[in-house]
């Protein structure tokens, strides 16, 4: 999908900024640690969803460019082990809306843009 500049892009980018920049200073250590195990060499992470429940919070994440994971965290007991799913991008893709499209496609615009920034 070819990103044009719409509003829909400028506010997906600006959250998933946030939320990158968040998840890599240390403001939710126990998602990081999860991502960390699942993928020791991770460069770069953002934000597709986060649905909070009553006992848990659940996120679905672009890694590295190239999987999409869903993570659920219990919310009271750190002991509880995590739900991990990992998804290729092509199966993620695939029911989604327009804007959850667009969506993806700047946090694979932003993902790409870390990734070659840091192999330099």
């Amino acid at each position: 999908m070819k990103l044009i500049g719409s509003l829909i892009e400028q506010n997906a980018r600006a959250i998933m900024a946030i939320t990158h920049d968040s998840l890599f200073k240390g403001h939710n250590p126990r998602l990081f640690n999860v991502l960390k195990t699942l993928f020791p060499e991770l460069k770069t992470v953002y934000f597709l969803a986060h649905t909070p429940e009553q006992g848990e919070d659940i996120y679905v994440l672009l890694v590295d460019a190239t999987h999409v994971v869903s993570v659920e965290l219990d919310r009271y007991d750190e002991n509880v082990e995590p739900i991990v799913r990992i998804r290729s991008l092509k199966e993620y893709k695939r029911k989604l809306s327009k804007t959850k499209q667009i969506e993806l496609a700047v946090a694979m615009d932003l993902s790409q843009k870390d990734l070659s920034s840091s192999s330099s």
